[in-house]
């Protein structure tokens, strides 16, 4: 048994997934060596014999960590690992070359491709799973770093900036795709109110939970909460359409309602939240901009009318 794999990698929480691996070799008796080596520790494993399809794994399956052949039939190790690191999608993934060339240029070239280590053949399987285990270890932790610049500290949804890299992200897909992006700004109701009466401390608590709620309420993974700013939160929808925005607003601005955050300042008695919402199929040569002053309009309609209420073009 493989004593050193069964330790807890350092930051891998205890309900995570174990880590993933991607074994990629155009010789099947690699693959298998490089199988054994981490046999018995209930990792996953996923393996390719071509270098495209490694790259297309890379996209569809997100492996921890790719332990890389440098010649295959189809791409070489360095296409691949270029590859890997242009698309933002897979260029956090750590890539390890494992080749049996020994020589400082092909070294110089792995690392110049963005690989974080080169293992000659034959390995020494210790030596494999020790090097695997210290690069799993790094990833974790920039992982973490990377949430926490791009969450908010205090609501735990993600934050303004995270939010708008999505924005743009999602917009240029729409373009690409020809589908529908919805867009949705909420508003805490008379917040002022509620942190005069029950001070900040208090303010802070109302925030997260409305947070909490606003990001349980969310029906997709594509689907994102964002702080936008104060008691101010914006959702991205994406292929959303105005109509199926509105009534997820709906539902979003109830189960709010639901908490029964006490607020005797506000006409309900309790915290609500104002929505205002706007879809749009991105056209090219086009920004968001138009968006966010369209759902922004709807927002300040629905404060207008009353608040605690959701407010979309063309709905009443």
């Amino acid at each position: 048994m493989n004593h050193d794999l069964n330790l807890p990698l350092p930051g891998l929480a205890p309900d995570a997934p174990p880590p993933r691996l991607l074994l990629v070799d155009d010789q099947p008796a690699n693959i298998h060596a490089l199988h054994q080596a981490f046999l018995g520790s209930g990792w996953q494993m996923l393996m390719a014999t071509q270098g495209a399809q490694a790259v297309a794994l890379c996209r569809e399956r997100r492996p921890d960590l790719v332990l890389l052949d440098l010649f295959l039939a189809d791409l070489d190790g360095y296409a691949v690992c270029a590859q890997l690191k242009a698309d933002p999608a897979t260029r956090d993934i750590p890539v390890i070359f494992v080749t049996a060339y020994e020589d400082a240029q092909c070294e110089m070239r792995a690392l110049e491709a963005g690989a974080v280590d080169f293992i000659v053949k034959p390995f020494h399987p210790g030596v494999v799973r020790a090097r695997v285990r210290l690069h799993l270890s790094l990833k974790l932790q920039a992982d973490q770093l990377r949430h926490q610049a791009l969450v908010d500290g205090l609501t735990g949804v993600y934050n303004r900036r995270h939010f708008d890299e999505r924005f743009q992200q999602e917009w240029r897909r729409a373009q690409r795709e020809g589908s529908t992006l919805a867009l949705l700004l909420a508003d805490a109701d008379h917040f002022k109110r509620f942190n005069d009466r029950h001070g900040h401390q208090a303010g802070d608590e109302c925030l997260r939970r409305v947070a909490q709620q606003l990001h349980a309420g969310l029906r997709r993974p594509a689907d994102l909460i964002a702080r936008w700013g104060g008691e101010e939160f914006a959702c991205i929808l994406p292929c959303t359409t105005a109509e199926g925005a509105l009534y997820l607003a709906r539902a979003l601005e109830e189960g709010v309602r639901a908490l029964a955050i006490a607020h005797p300042d506000a006409p309900h008695g309790v915290m609500t939240i104002s929505l205002g919402l706007a879809a749009a199929s991105p056209k090219p040569g086009h920004d968001g901009v138009e968006l966010f002053k369209r759902a922004d309009a709807q927002l300040y309609r629905a404060k207008s009318l009353g608040r605690a209420r959701a407010c979309a073009e063309g709905f009443n």
